[in-house]
């Protein structure tokens, strides 16, 4: 059986660099950054659109760097209009969904309850690990 692959949302990219998850989630984390961390370009946009401090800032850019970043297709273009016309998602987060459904990816994120009516979604929050 293939082992699943993921995509890291916003608010875990910042948890994780912070250091804000507990052991178990850390410890999950580190096996996802070891390979090639997978992101939406919405999620750069987001964490990088932040006034972090000069030092915090780098980390964020370094992380970015080491990142795959998964820019908007039509594809995926296309599954954040349904979802944003039919379950009335946030268009940051319509984005981000529709790239972990478009790759086949698993979903990392603090925010279940942003995803958690998306059908054929699959999500993990390291939080509760």
């Amino acid at each position: 059986m293939e082992q699943p692959k993921y995509l890291i949302d916003s608010n875990v990219v910042i948890d994780y660099l912070g250091e804000k998850l507990p052991p178990s989630g850390m410890d999950f984390m580190n096996l996802i950054i070891d390979s090639v961390p997978k992101i939406s370009v919405v999620t750069k946009i987001e964490v990088l659109g932040f006034n972090a401090p000069k030092e915090h800032y780098q980390l964020l850019v370094n992380f970015m760097d080491d990142s795959t970043i998964l820019d908007i297709t039509d594809k995926i273009a296309e599954i954040s209009i349904d979802l944003r016309k039919n379950l009335k998602t946030k268009l940051p987060d319509a984005l981000i969904a529709a790239t972990a459904l478009v790759y086949n990816l698993v979903l990392i994120t603090r925010n279940t309850s942003d995803f958690e009516n998306i059908p054929g979604l699959k999500i993990i929050n390291p939080h509760s690990l």
